[in-house]
């Protein structure tokens, strides 16, 4: 999917959000459990998510704005692909590494909920110049806004698809 429109945008976090509570539903008693040493529970893939969107939303909201428009579907469609693929572990940087900042999964989503509602809100208001803004990724390099909020509604996605699989491994236990 390469959105062609803000309401495409829109709708690809709106769609991850719900992706990533959907997964998280029903672990309530489970939130805090790791399928295995080294591996994160659904309550630290929540708080993971939610710290990475609260940086990168920080990045669009201090982004310059450039003259002429940048866009690239063909990278946009890219970018989806990789972010929410989990063939291959990604070792997140240690700022952005689940701590316990939250004292349940319920807290947890809570926050990733409120960061997103925020996330959605500057997509919506920001929507004539997404194209315009350029941010510095620290893994994929120079984008613009919109590629951006697909990184963003795709990180979630891969997170959701992360805590159906503790989910699995925790049911099987």
């Amino acid at each position: 999917m390469t959105p062609d429109t803000k309401s495409e945008i829109v709708q690809a976090l709106e769609s991850s959000k719900q992706q990533l509570n959907s997964a998280a539903a029903g672990l309530s008693h489970q939130g805090d459990a790791s399928p295995e040493a080294g591996r994160w529970s659904a309550l630290g893939c929540v708080e993971h998510v939610a710290l990475v969107e609260e940086r990168f939303l920080g990045f669009l909201e201090k982004a310059e704005k450039m003259d002429s428009p940048s866009v690239d579907k063909q990278k946009e469609s890219d970018l989806l692909a990789r972010v929410t693929s989990r063939a291959n572990r990604v070792q997140a940087p240690e700022i952005v590494h689940p701590s316990g900042r939250h004292p349940d999964l319920a807290h947890a989503l809570d926050h990733f909920n409120a960061v997103r509602a925020k996330t959605i809100r500057f997509a919506e208001e920001r929507q004539a110049d997404l194209y315009h803004l350029s941010v510095d990724h620290p893994r994929f390099g120079v984008m613009n806004g919109a590629e951006l909020l697909l990184v963003i509604a795709g990180h979630a996605r891969r997170h959701a698809d992360q805590i159906v699989e503790v989910k699995e491994t925790l049911t099987k236990a």
